[in-house]
């Protein structure tokens, strides 16, 4: 989709992310605290490393993109830092309370339908340069999304 695009020759702001999450819907976090709540040990993946981005702090530097005018093309958008599934899921039970064991595994002990990458961490060093735009660290928006949830 993103190649088809730019081969149009539009005009085109395409905001690349990953790892999404929101206090709604489905979506790794909300699966995370359901599962620990009702299981007695989490096994998740410990070999595949990426950057957890909130829906708000992506709708929230979208807007700001958007606003400034002139510029088009393909940018990365993520927050900043880098975990795994593992160390997500780990900071996720932590803040929630939950004393759950959180068992790292590698992806190989959980197949599924598609292959992920091992690194999914983005560089959004294009973004800041041309855009100011800077997400907080991932642990920041976690704290956040998890006070809407908890409450």
């Amino acid at each position: 989709g993103e190649q088809a695009i730019a081969a149009s020759r539009c005009r085109h702001l395409i905001l690349r992310t990953c790892w999404v999450y929101a206090p709604r819907g489905k979506n790794f976090l909300l699966t995370i605290l359901k599962a620990a709540r009702e299981r007695p040990e989490l096994k998740v993946v410990d070999d595949q490393s990426g950057a957890p981005t909130s829906s708000a702090a992506i709708a929230a530097a979208t807007r700001q993109a958007i606003e400034k005018r002139g510029r088009e093309g393909l940018y990365h958008l993520s927050a900043a830092g880098r975990t795994t599934w593992h160390g997500f899921a780990q900071a996720i039970v932590h803040a929630a309370g939950l004393a759950t064991p959180v068992k790292a595994i590698p992806t190989s002990e959980y197949p599924t339908p598609a292959r992920r990458p091992r690194n999914s961490v983005l560089d959004n060093s294009k973004l800041k340069k041309d855009f100011g735009i800077a997400l907080p660290e991932w642990r920041d928006g976690m704290h956040d999304v998890l006070a809407q949830v908890l409450r």
